[in-house]
């Protein structure tokens, strides 16, 4: 795809895709309401978002992870 293609595909996604109701709460001001994964809910105006869209495919980083006081006690970690 050219690029003025993905740009009129991105615009259109963002006028009636699910992203269409934060560009229209960023545009009139009004309030949104966000269910968040942990089961609270949001209440609030947008002024600025972000669709993640525009960051660099990066290499993995394998780090060892070490917690130094660990204890398991059935399934559940203390």
């Amino acid at each position: 795809m050219t690029p003025e293609e993905l740009q009129k595909r991105e615009e259109e996604e963002f006028n009636t895709g699910p992203l269409s109701v934060l560009t229209q709460s960023v545009k009139s001001n009004t309030q949104v309401l966000v269910n968040c994964r942990n089961n609270k809910k949001l209440l609030g105006r947008v002024k600025a978002f972000d669709s993640g869209k525009g960051k660099k495919k990066s290499k993995p980083v394998n780090k060892d992870r070490y917690i130094s006081k660990m204890f398991l006690r059935g399934d559940s970690v203390i």
